[in-house]
């Protein structure tokens, strides 16, 4: 199926998808691309769904961090995480964009359920300050791996970055820096390895509506929330998700 072909007959789809995962980023402060690229690699191969979400992604990140006062301080802290996740990054698109390969569905849903055990099951930790410039780098080149490989940038970076004694202000801040550069450094990725279309970033402009509408309405309801509670079933999903991408990767076609 073509790109026109596709976005033709699941456009409704598409757009539901976008609403859905602002609302999620905009009541829990984050989880747009998962919800995303989760929900669009049940009906389009992963290194388009990837594609999609580059411009709602880079949109509502870039918002997110450059929201506070600390942003030239916490790009300072974590300079080495960024350039570890550019550098990861480029090195792990081959897997995305693999398409005659199982290995992006498999990594994919790996990823998304070793996530979601962690928000799951895994206890808060902290990184003591003289471990943090050794395990920066380390940190952001296994986040890139995984960027490129999946389309996904939440593991290992959000726990590690839950761990390093932020603020909550702060770690806002961080979480969107990370997210902004990944986005970055995945959208130049795939230019290179060629999966950009007309058609494909035309739809990702447009998927940006939903997407801030979303986040405008999960923001509004954000106070009526348990959050805890929301966070359990938002794990709950992502790791069924996951689930059933790797079982669709292992089955023969």
């Amino acid at each position: 199926m073509s790109t026109v072909e596709l976005f033709s007959e699941h456009w409704w789809a598409i757009a539901a998808i976008f609403l859905l995962a602002g609302w999620v980023k905009g009541v829990v402060g984050m989880g747009l691309p998962l919800v995303a690229m989760g929900s669009l690699a049940l009906i389009m191969p992963t290194a388009q769904a990837a594609t999609l979400l580059i411009v709602p992604s880079l949109v509502t990140n870039v918002w997110q961090f450059s929201g506070g006062a600390t942003a030239v301080r916490i790009s300072r802290r974590l300079a080495t995480m960024m350039v570890g996740v550019c550098v990861g990054t480029s090195l792990g698109i081959h897997v995305l964009t693999a398409d005659t390969s199982i290995w992006p569905t498999l990594v994919f849903g790996l990823s998304m359920a070793l996530y979601a055990l962690t928000g799951l099951f895994m206890p808060h930790f902290t990184v003591a300050p003289r471990l943090e410039a050794r395990l920066s780098p380390l940190v952001g080149l296994l986040t890139g791996l995984l960027t490129g490989a999946t389309g996904i940038f939440a593991v290992p970076a959000v726990p590690y970055l839950s761990a390093l004694g932020f603020s909550k202000d702060e770690l806002i801040q961080a979480l969107g820096l990370s997210f902004t550069v990944s986005t970055v450094a995945l959208g130049i990725a795939l230019g290179v390895s060629g999966v950009y279309s007309t058609p494909l970033l035309v739809a990702s402009v447009l998927a940006l509506l939903p997407a801030m509408a979303g986040m405008f309405f999960g923001q509004v309801v954000r106070d009526r929330l348990h959050p805890i509670t929301f966070r359990r079933w938002f794990f709950v999903a992502m790791l069924l998700i996951g689930a059933y991408m790797v079982t669709k990767g292992l089955l023969p076609k």
